[in-house]
């Protein structure tokens, strides 16, 4: 039965990226809301990490390769206690360490600048196999999008992690997450550059593969669990998402995998990410001081 903390987590991280969003004018809200899920499970029931610490020489990584996905990333460490969450709403500002792309330099907590999409993975492998060799117990979340692997060098790394190392430091410390929403930037990714048949390619190389549905809670913990007890190698979680969860008018439409919403628009998203009827969201704005005070917030950017 899902973590019903890490269902209230989610719900207050996608409020968080609908709203900085807003704020920034720009930004990618599709794919932020649908790894969400994944990340939230990531941070919150699995990583070993001390955000007072963020260069804790043992912590485990976390690299999201579709950078433009930050959004979430930034909702979820705000949520950790890397860093105040009254910051979220300066994304994208000049001088703000928040900014459209993870910047390792601006942040304590991103473990790589990534965004020029392909080359997390290899960061990723590099990271894991250097883990293993010092003797590190530490552990590396990789973070792909599915329109990203179209790109050469994520297939250089697919094909060569499972063999670096090998035999003494073999890369079972490095779990991969495809984000697949189907969805990328031009339009849906089958009409583009199908990536079918993606589980039987990556079994292939020698990766562990497991498929699941990537919002369902229970379904994430189990897979993280399986790829924590594979050994000899490293792990691919395929993640099946669904672009824009969680916001109707979002869902499944790639016009909104770089557009920021209006204020109009994020007030209706918010309404939907908090399950408040229509026929009831006046009430329930009169009388929750919270989202009365964001509702008021987002109407003064109009």
């Amino acid at each position: 039965m899902a973590d019903p903390r890490l269902s209230a987590i989610a719900r207050e991280c996608r409020v968080e990226i609908v709203r900085m969003l807003t704020h920034a004018g720009s930004g990618h809200p599709g794919g932020s809301l649908s790894v969400i899920d994944v990340l939230v499970s990531v941070f919150f029931s699995r990583l070993r990490h001390d955000p007072k610490r963020p260069d804790w020489a043992d912590r485990d990584r976390v690299i999201l390769s579709k950078g433009h996905a930050v959004p979430a990333l930034y909702a979820v460490m705000a949520k950790s206690g890397y860093f105040d969450a009254a910051k979220l709403p300066t994304l994208r500002k000049l001088g703000s360490p928040l900014q459209g792309h993870p910047d390792r330099t601006a942040l304590p907590g991103i473990e790589a600048a990534t965004g020029s999409l392909g080359q997390g993975l290899s960061v990723a492998v590099g990271s894991a196999l250097g883990l293993r060799m010092s003797g590190s117990p530490a552990r590396v979340y990789t973070i792909l999008g599915d329109g990203e692997i179209q790109e050469g060098q994520v297939w250089e790394a697919a094909m060569s992690a499972p063999k670096l190392g090998q035999p003494r430091y073999p890369l079972d410390n490095l779990v991969v997450i495809l984000d697949y929403n189907k969805i990328q930037l031009d339009d849906f990714v089958a009409k583009v550059l199908d990536l079918e048949p993606v589980v039987d390619k990556w079994k292939a190389f020698g990766w562990a593969v497991t498929e699941i549905d990537g919002h369902d809670l229970d379904q994430i913990a189990k897979a993280l669990d399986q790829a924590e007890a594979v050994k000899g190698g490293p792990s691919l979680i395929v993640a099946h998402t669904v672009k824009g969860k969680g916001v109707s008018f979002m869902e499944n439409d790639p016009g909104w995998h770089g557009k920021s919403p209006k204020p109009a628009e994020a007030i209706e998203a918010i309404r939907e990410i908090l399950g408040v009827p229509a026929d009831k969201w006046d009430a329930h704005v009169a009388a929750d001081a919270a989202t009365r005070r964001l509702v008021d917030e987002l109407r003064q950017l109009a």
